[in-house]
């Protein structure tokens, strides 16, 4: 995959944003297919990524609150930069390395919250075959492995759905579950703004023409009562307390929540393994993020629902085989939904592994279509 240089001239492709579209960046069934093949080699075990377990998320540099050092840069919201390393084997077989740099005041310069960028490199060489715009592409791949829960843990025809968090992850989202679920009409939506419900609903109608009903609520409560679908894909809020919460009591027989972002749920409720189904999308990276720390990790190292999976089994309330990986699932080791009544809630956390995988996709079509730009590393290193 990528071009195959005659060592030691090492040639690599550039995709820019509007390469990206070109090549089908925006294409989310090919994006869920995708995401059911890389979860389907996640479940066998033929992936990598950071840290001596293999399942870090990846490395976070953040500053500090304050600083003696002229200049130097201070702590902000969502201020970060991360690189996150993954290698993805079956038909892949490609290594890479996302990187991003994000900061909440990127908006007031008319740029997103986070640039992001992907480099795809040789598994045995570490050369480049691909550098590539990676905010379309880390967008879908948000978006898709939802849509991999809704093709494998969703009632069979569900008609309602909730976004809650109408920003660019409740877009990908609800692309996802209409391409998987075109039985869902009806849509409701609790959002912090007009303006972002307003530009929600008009994404909606551009993209997903299946959808015919629309309903802004003004609660969680009222977003999840009778919802057949309830997905998160908010910020985090500054207080833990103060983060998205769902009750139990919300939630109708045979729903399926979907968290990407940080959100609080009863811990009695998710240790009752009659009432609700727990699944993940890699229960290893939760476990690697909270061996060692102070509990509850869900309030000491991430408000990701995964975190209070491991914290439940951590405090004995549940076994960890009472957490199921959508990779057992995909290749049949072990059942989805067990009936139609059943709650199902589904953690994903994202990993560089799925932008790996699209981003491979992304560079068989660039090199089949002609699109890109090449550049040559060198026709011989100065130095060996």
């Amino acid at each position: 995959m990528g071009f195959e240089s005659e060592y030691p001239k090492v040639d690599f492709l550039y995709l820019s944003e509007k390469d990206m579209i070109a090549a089908g960046v925006e294409n989310m069934g090919a994006c869920i297919d995708t995401m059911e093949e890389l979860f389907s080699l996640i479940g066998k075990g033929d992936y990598r990524m950071g840290g001596a377990n293999g399942n870090e998320h990846g490395l976070k540099m953040s500053f500090p609150e304050k600083s003696d050092i002229p200049g130097f840069p201070v702590n902000g919201p969502d201020y970060r930069f991360m690189a996150m390393p993954a290698y993805v084997g079956g038909s892949f077989k490609m290594c890479g390395v996302k990187c991003y740099g994000s900061n909440q005041t990127n908006r007031g310069k008319g740029l997103p919250r986070s640039v992001l960028m992907l480099t795809l490199m040789d598994y045995e060489t570490g050369a480049p075959r691909a550098y590539m715009s990676a905010n379309l592409l880390s967008s879908m791949r948000t978006g898709a492995v939802p849509g991999l829960g809704v093709r494998y843990l969703s009632v069979k025809e569900p008609e309602v759905a909730s976004i809650i968090g109408p920003g660019v992850m409740g877009r990908t989202a609800i692309m996802a579950i209409t391409a998987e679920k075109p039985s869902v009409k009806t849509v409701k939506i609790k959002g912090r703004g007009k303006k972002g419900i307003e530009d929600f609903i008009s994404f909606c109608k551009e993209r997903c023409p299946s959808i015919t009903s629309f309903e802004v609520c003004d609660t969680i409560e009222d977003a999840a009562k009778d919802s057949d679908i309830i997905y998160f894909g908010t910020t985090n809020a500054a207080k833990f307390e103060d983060n998205p919460y769902l009750n139990a009591s919300w939630i109708k027989p045979g729903a399926l929540v979907i968290s990407t972002s940080a959100l609080l749920m009863d811990e009695e409720f998710l240790s009752d393994t009659s009432k609700c189904k727990l699944v993940s999308d890699d229960y290893k990276m939760y476990e690697g993020w909270g061996k060692g720390k102070e509990a509850p990790t869900q309030k000491t190292v991430s408000t990701l629902i995964g975190m209070a999976f491991y914290d439940a089994v951590a405090a004995g309330k549940i076994k960890e085989s009472d957490v199921t990986d959508i990779g057992d699932i995909v290749n049949k080791v072990k059942a989805g939904r067990d009936n139609e009544n059943q709650i199902i809630v589904y953690a994903v956390g994202g990993m560089p592994t799925e932008d790996v995988a699209w981003g491979c996709r992304m560079l068989e079509n660039a090199k089949k279509n002609d699109i890109g730009t090449k550049l040559t590393l060198w026709d011989k290193p100065e130095w060996v």
